[in-house]
């Protein structure tokens, strides 16, 4: 009970810090049903997962109205897994996926959003497009083919580090990339209106920089059991 309670009132806390128009997304990977029952139940929608398989076996046993994202870096064969009911794919870093996106969603006759997922931090462990490399992409128009794949805005993580001016700076970049897309490429796509930026520790710096969508996990649910 007491642990329910922090979980409401941590999300509560979140809640407050959040500008006009910022959505939140709980990050609920490696936190037990029980622990997203307790956020939903405190009015919590929308949750987060970064592993199919974590994802595929919450989802049946939760509320039908919960809308789920995938924030993790998604293979291609695990897609078919989760493509009846994902809400939103955060993590589209490829043409080869956003094709198998298209082909699974045609599958399940229903239309799946996706974010493209810009590389702007320094480490070379994190995925995504180079902000050239998305305008390549843009730029051949074959994305514009896939009619059960939609791109609604663009996602990024900034560099793990301490120097806040830096993550504004990345942030900032993210931006006016963002910016840049949707003046060339999704000017009449009024679906195209997503920035999802910053996460428990730079989701304040985030939202000063355009964000409209903040991943926060364990400022909700506390540290990460990785032994779920």
């Amino acid at each position: 009970m007491e642990e329910g309670f922090m979980i409401a009132e941590n999300l509560q806390q979140v809640k407050d810090t959040l500008k006009p128009g910022v959505s939140l997304v709980a990050v609920s990977k490696f936190h037990p049903v029980e622990a997203i029952r307790e956020a939903y139940d405190a009015g919590q929608r929308v949750f987060a997962e970064s592993h199919v398989q974590e994802l595929v076996a919450k989802q049946p046993v939760l509320p039908d109205d919960i809308e789920w994202h995938f924030i993790g870096h998604l293979q291609t064969n695990k897609v078919k897994y989760m493509a009846p009911f994902v809400s939103l794919i955060h993590s589209m870093d490829s043409v080869k996926l956003m094709k198998e996106i298209d082909k699974q969603g045609q599958k399940c006759g229903r239309v799946i959003d996706v974010l493209l997922q810009i590389h702007v931090a320094a480490e070379e462990t994190k995925f995504g497009f180079t902000p050239e490399e998305v305008v390549e992409m843009l730029s051949t128009g074959e994305w514009r083919t896939m009619s059960h794949v939609r791109i609604v805005g663009l996602m990024a993580m900034a560099t793990n580090t301490d120097d806040e001016a830096r993550i504004g700076r990345e942030f900032e970049s993210v931006a006016q990339l963002f910016d840049v897309l949707k003046n060339h490429f999704f000017v009449d796509e009024p679906a195209f209106k997503e920035l999802s930026m910053g996460m428990s520790g730079d989701y304040l710096i985030a939202q000063e920089h355009g964000s409209t969508m903040v991943r926060v996990g364990s400022k909700i649910f506390g540290e990460r059991n990785y032994n779920l």
